[in-house]
């Protein structure tokens, strides 16, 4: 009982990140992948190696396919989703609020999820112009 105590390292944040991705996976218009944004030292030499995508990226990255306007009929397109992850109390970074508004000003689909149905709308509302996902 000890041994799977100590394994259990997860936080809220994690949690809750893990329940969306599973929900959103079930969406066969989507694909989504956790994307770990961070700097830890190299074990050898000692300098600081960056990961993710870019500081300030969301938790969650990926696309949604969809099929677009009567003049390009039957194509379709991946729009780039980019989903960040709070808990209710959790705050967004100047750097992922950034990010977020620059996803959408460039036509992406962006929003903060506190939880899977707040995931769900950002990515449902997408289809229509009018109604952007989720605040930031």
């Amino acid at each position: 009982m000890r041994a799977a105590a100590e394994r259990d390292v997860s936080n809220p944040e994690t949690d809750l990140q893990q329940r969306i991705r599973l929900a959103l996976g079930t969406r066969p218009d989507l694909r989504i992948f956790r994307n770990q944004v961070g700097s830890l030292p190299d074990p050898r030499t000692g300098r600081l190696v960056t990961f993710g995508l870019a500081r300030g990226s969301a938790d969650l990255i990926g696309w949604r396919t969809i099929t677009v306007t009567p003049e390009m009929v039957g194509q379709q397109l991946a729009v780039f989703t980019s989903i960040e992850i709070k808990t209710p109390t959790g705050r967004t970074t100047p750097q992922q609020r950034n990010w977020l508004h620059a996803v959408r000003s460039a036509g992406g689909i962006a929003g903060v999820a506190r939880t899977v149905p707040d995931a769900l709308q950002i990515v449902t509302k997408a289809a229509s112009p009018a109604s952007p996902p989720g605040k930031i």
